[in-house]
């Protein structure tokens, strides 16, 4: 992996030099991988953890909504998991996809998520994804027989849509790019301390341990995703030291092409993973225009793909985008399967 270059000289070099190095295999725990997103990022890593229950142990989900809660539908992933215009999401609707997914083999037996460890947040100020959407991802979690003490939601931070830091670049209850809101909390740190137990205190991260790497190789012909993307992988991590992954996912409007690597540097993960031999992969999604007769088509902003523009199967271990960041976990050394 090649140490990452400023985002600038980054953007400007590959050209004539190529893409970035692929992953290098760490020794990490198979069964202490964990996830994490912001909207998009969010919808996206509830769908990581359900279809892979097996490895994937824990989930932090900052403004997102349920499993399936689109039904391959953008109207409806506006209207109604967005929104809320058209109605709610609806929990029971997401434990009867899960069901029928698991039945059929295409997700992992969901009796795997009650071992699980979940951090939720809604922030008051959010308008862009209603307070009823992730309601129902909490639901959905009962309804999973997750107990409730392993469920932390928080609700009553006056924030606006986005990751919620110490030092970000926007006031907290603004909502607008680049979605970095400074209320003063540590988020990742609040994340990471729900989804593993007894953490060191953060220690500051290594420049060097933050890196670029050729994602192109893991895509597998997925659409909305980028050529290249990031992984911090710690000091004690490069040694040797038996380490876990955390997978961060951005926003939308939050990917390489439009903010650089500011996710991965200003969310705050990399001083947890530093003190607390956690390497953090940051995949990162791509704009895909929308056709001038279809302004819903495409992926406009970036996001990740929770409605089904990759294809049909946006759910299973098999959807294109899942089954792409499954492959960087097992270039990495943490396999979602046998």
């Amino acid at each position: 992996m090649l140490r990452q270059l400023p985002m600038t000289a980054l953007l400007i070099l590959q050209p004539f030099f190529g893409h970035a190095d692929p992953l290098s295999v760490l020794n990490l725990d198979r069964d202490a991988t964990t996830v994490s997103g912001l909207s998009s990022g969010a919808f996206l890593a509830v769908q990581i953890q359900v279809a892979f229950s097996q490895r994937v142990v824990g989930a932090g989900v900052v403004a997102g909504g349920p499993y399936g809660c689109s039904d391959g539908n953008v109207f409806r992933a506006i209207r109604v998991c967005m929104n809320a215009f058209w109605g709610e999401a609806d929990a029971e609707a997401a434990l009867e996809t899960i069901q029928e997914l698991s039945e059929a083999g295409q997700i992992d037996d969901v009796s795997h998520l009650t071992a699980d460890q979940v951090y939720l947040f809604h922030g008051e100020a959010d308008d862009t994804v209603a307070r009823a959407s992730m309601d129902a991802v909490r639901q959905t979690f009962a309804l999973l027989n997750v107990p409730a003490d392993q469920i932390f939601y928080e609700t009553e931070i006056e924030a606006g849509h986005g990751f919620v830091t110490e030092d970000g670049s926007l006031e907290c209850n603004i909502t607008r790019p680049d979605f970095l809101i400074d209320c003063d909390i540590d988020q990742a740190g609040d994340i990471l301390n729900q989804l593993y137990a007894d953490l060191l205190l953060p220690k500051e991260p290594r420049d060097e341990g933050l890196m670029s790497f050729d994602q192109a190789q893991y895509l597998g012909g997925a659409v909305g995703m980028d050529d290249t993307a990031f992984v911090y992988v710690p000091e004690a991590c490069t040694a040797g030291a038996l380490c876990r992954l955390h997978i961060a996912l951005h926003g939308c409007q939050q990917g390489r092409e439009r903010i650089g690597d500011a996710y991965a540097v200003l969310t705050g993960y990399n001083r947890w993973a530093e003190a607390n031999r956690i390497v953090v992969l940051y995949p990162q999604a791509l704009t895909i225009p929308a056709p001038l007769w279809n302004w819903f088509g495409g992926n406009p902003n970036g996001c990740w793909d929770w409605w089904g523009y990759a294809g049909d199967d946006y759910l299973s271990q098999d959807a294109p985008q899942i089954a792409a960041i499954a492959r960087m976990a097992a270039a990495l050394g943490a396999p979602f399967l046998d």
